[in-house]
């Protein structure tokens, strides 16, 4: 027998085990090569407009500002995540190894605080659509309810396509990442066509530029929260075809999310003018009209329209892989049984029935009904952008603290399970120990900053940190409420259980 299937005969026996790593395997294909997970990854982390916000924020200091989020949370988040992706290589991902490491309660409290921002993730994505069919004509989509429409239906879409067979669904989002990939090149070669005409926009280059002063440190938070979501594609632990696709997608993946960030700042900073338009989610389409000459106002719609398609394939991604943590949860008689059916592609239909539903109903409270009722005398539009807007803030308050769950599950891991951790170690104890610490304090920063900077000047900054506050507690305490409901109605006899497992393999197959 070899190391790896030790490792999995050891998980499947051990006192600890889950259900679901007993039976999600023999219920769902193994269809994902590494290239899949590196598009997957992509879609989850890499929003290029992240860029424009850093470049026109941040100045040359953006770069430096990049380098310490890669080297203090990318990178040891990716040797983190692979070290517990070999180990465990199962369906949850944070869910499963949380589990390992601290028991059923806060292995159900880290899934719940992965999937809550991934499932609001669908809103998000949405409303970039939304953003990019604006900056085709601003007099789209102004009202709010339009705002909504269109959301529900990139959200339906989505949730179309995540019903069909995943290795089907899977060559479209990767049609859609070549095409993003070429779209992102295409802002760094205006950046440096611009360069070649001596055209560069007036930024100061000047030394002390480069250097992070108080005043832009808010920016490193915001690199944290652009990085987001390196371990969701384990979410689709048993659905890889191979163990080693686990460290190629995170190595080949933060390679082109780090060369990605690092071109588009390069493209909206050389390219953009004025300066005062680099720091606008736009600049990305107006870096590559100002550096292609007379071929940019066509290659600037292109990049539009791809970018648009990748956030509808970035909605899909985010669907699918999020509602296998509403799977497993199903499997392990935390959520009713009934969520870990499969339809007959294979794929957990159920759940991503009931995620889709989730946040479709959440999309029509935020964009067509709140903004229409509240009376908080505010305009429709401006009382749309806060109550969109903070619930997202909070998401990424709750998902920065499941990555700090992530860093903290290795140095746990790596005493409760010795033999295991050493026959796939991936780097040394000391390593291990300084990957975690840096990943705490990041994941830490960006909880901060998102309490503290308001992403909007509609609200005070003692309003935002109450709100936000507020929709934190209020949402952790549905994740502790979720767990004490499901572990009264998973209270049954062990026989019963099993037995249960046994019948629904047999449905599946």
């Amino acid at each position: 027998m070899d190391t790896q299937s030790s490792i999995r005969t050891a998980a499947t026996t051990s006192p600890d085990v889950l259900p679901s790593e007993r039976i999600a395997a023999g219920m769902l294909p193994r269809v994902l090569s590494a290239f899949d997970l590196v598009a997957i990854f992509v879609c989850i982390v890499l929003f290029l407009s992240n860029s424009a916000i850093l470049a026109g924020g941040a100045g040359p200091a953006a770069y430096v500002y990049w380098a310490l989020g890669f080297l203090t949370f990318l990178i040891p988040g990716a040797i983190i995540t692979g070290q517990l992706g070999l180990m465990f290589p199962g369906e949850g991902s944070l869910y499963l190894w949380t589990h390992k490491a601290f028991g059923p309660f806060m292995g159900f409290f880290a899934g719940f605080c992965a999937w809550w921002p991934g499932m609001l993730g669908l809103v998000a994505t949405g409303d970039g659509v939304v953003s990019l069919l604006q900056q085709l004509n601003s007099a789209w989509l102004s009202a709010p309810w339009q705002q909504g429409v269109v959301i529900v239906l990139v959200i339906a879409l989505s949730c179309a396509l995540s019903l069909l067979r995943l290795r089907l669904t899977q060559r479209v989002i990767n049609v859609g990442f070549v095409a993003y990939g070429v779209a992102i090149l295409l802002v760094g070669l205006a950046g440096l066509l611009t360069v070649l005409r001596r055209e560069i926009a007036p930024v100061n280059y000047a030394l002390h530029n480069w250097v992070p002063q108080p005043a832009t440190w808010t920016f490193y938070g915001t690199v944290i929260l652009a990085l987001l979501g390196i371990e969701v594609p384990l979410n689709m632990g048993v659905e890889i075809r191979e163990t080693r696709a686990i460290t190629r997608y995170l190595f080949w993946g933060s390679l082109v999310v780090i060369a990605a960030y690092l071109l588009g700042t390069f493209g909206v900073m050389t390219a953009v003018q004025p300066i005062s338009a680099q720091g606008s989610p736009a600049a990305i389409a107006q870096a590559v009209r100002a550096g292609f000459g007379p071929l940019g106002s066509a290659l600037g719609l292109l990049v539009t329209l791809v970018f648009i398609g990748f956030f509808v394939f970035a909605t899909t991604v985010y669907n699918y892989s999020f509602a296998r943590l509403i799977f497993v949860s199903g499997l392990d008689r935390r959520l009713p049984a009934f969520m870990s059916h499969l339809n007959k592609s294979r794929v957990p239909a159920v759940a991503v029935l009931v995620q889709s539903g989730i946040a479709t109903l959440l999309t029509l409270l935020l964009f067509v009904i709140l903004p229409y009722t509240l009376p908080l005398g505010m305009p429709a539009a401006d009382l749309s952008t806060v109550v969109y807007i903070l619930p997202q803030a909070a998401i990424v308050v709750i998902w920065c603290l499941s990555m700090v769950l992530l860093f903290v599950n290795v140095l746990i891991i790596r005493r409760k399970y010795r033999a295991a951790f050493e026959a796939v170690r991936l780097a040394p104890d000391w390593l291990f120990t300084l990957c975690s610490a840096a990943g705490v304090l990041a994941s830490a920063a960006g909880m901060v900053v998102t309490f503290t900077a308001p992403w909007t000047n509609l609200l005070s900054a003692g309003q935002w940190s109450w709100w936000i506050g507020s929709l934190v507690t209020g949402s952790l305490l549905l994740g502790v409420v979720l767990f004490l409901v499901g572990q009264r109605r998973g209270n049954q006899p062990q026989a019963s259980s099993l037995a249960g497992e046994r019948v629904q393999q047999e449905e599946q197959a």
